[in-house]
């Protein structure tokens, strides 16, 4: 029997599916694991390349298994999508990460050590109250138009909305009162849980030294910075910025044949968080050049001119993320472009 030289792993919560393929490809084993035998089964095996799908827990056993010796590879589920041969199953998913993972121009997932998923959960978690805040205060807004009682839009006028339900003199039945008391009490704790996060992150911000440099970019507040800190991939990984911003989904989608070159809307791949901060980044420097006016002679005063604003807004993301890159990449400043006279 040849030795094995590459092993795919079908992760799953308590059933785990090996499969394992010599050098030409040949298949070696096909073996089911129980997830306590894991570890155990890979401490038996000579070194060699494992492979997973970058899905939920893929960091913790690519580092668990990394520890035993092996090379580990994440492949974003993607790419191994097109190996799966006919049937859906795990046997038939752990044969083509392996076949995956053999291919010599085949992207890998850069491995998260535990810092990182820590530094991480901040950003989820700021999300998640944000949602649920966020919904409370549209179905807080809903119940109360019911009995005519509105306030303007955005999270500062929802003391309006709370006041409505405190005082007397508006008329609401009590039984409407009491539910939207605990909507209104709900917002109140969310608010400040998120007010907790944004000191947390600001004081971040404040301290560590990569997002302190990425703040010098405009458009670039510490939310943006330390997200871009905790969430982004080691930049050695991308050869350019040009990668990194393709990574953010930031570059457009191409749909060409014959030889004819045809570009469609932003690709959208990539880190989510980060893509939407960079946009909220990018449409304040906007907003801002569009009140006072852009230096004359610069970028983004002759895209105003000859673009649709959300375009710009867009073009202007894409370029903030090759600018970070590059300060993250060499350990610079940002250093604003001189303007031509």
């Amino acid at each position: 029997m040849e030795e094995v030289t590459t092993i795919g792993l079908d992760l799953a919560k308590q059933v785990f599916q090996a499969h394992g393929a010599d050098s030409s490809g040949a298949v070696v084993f096909r073996k089911t694991l129980r997830r306590h035998k894991v570890l155990a089964f890979f401490s038996a095996q000579p070194p060699c390349l494992v492979a997973m799908e970058a899905c939920g827990g893929a960091h913790y056993w690519a580092r668990e298994i990394g520890r035993l010796g092996h090379a580990v590879r994440l492949i974003a589920p993607t790419f191994v999508k097109p190996f799966v041969k006919r049937q859906k199953n795990d046997a038939a998913d752990a044969e083509a990460i392996c076949e995956a993972a053999q291919r010599p121009t085949m992207r890998f997932v850069a491995v998260k050590s535990e810092t990182a998923q820590a530094s991480a959960t901040i950003f989820r978690t700021r999300d998640l109250l944000v949602r649920q805040r966020t919904q409370d205060i549209n179905a807080l807004r809903g119940h109360l138009a019911e009995y005519g009682l509105i306030a303007g839009q955005g999270v500062g006028q929802v003391s309006k909305l709370i006041d409505m339900i405190e005082r007397p003199t508006y008329e609401l039945p009590e039984a409407a009162r009491s539910m939207l008391k605990v909507l209104a009490g709900m917002i109140v704790v969310l608010d400040e849980q998120v007010k907790l996060l944004d000191q947390e992150i600001a004081r971040r911000a404040r301290t560590d030294d990569v997002p302190c440099r990425l703040m010098t970019i405009p458009g670039i507040g510490p939310i943006t910075a330390t997200a871009l800190a905790a969430l982004a991939p080691p930049p050695e990984v991308f050869r350019k910025g040009r990668d990194f911003a393709a990574w953010l989904g930031l570059t457009p989608v191409q749909k060409s044949t014959g030889g004819k070159q045809k570009l469609g809307a932003t690709s959208k791949m990539g880190e989510r968080t980060l893509r939407r901060l960079l946009i909220i980044g990018a449409s304040s420097v906007v907003c801002q050049a569009t009140r006072r006016g852009a230096p004359t002679g610069s970028w983004l005063a002759r895209m105003l001119a000859r673009k649709p604003r959300m375009l710009v807004i867009t073009a202007l993301a894409n370029k903030m993320a090759r600018t970070l890159w590059a300060l993250m990449a060499k350990n610079d400043i940002y250093r604003a472009p001189v303007v031509a006279a």
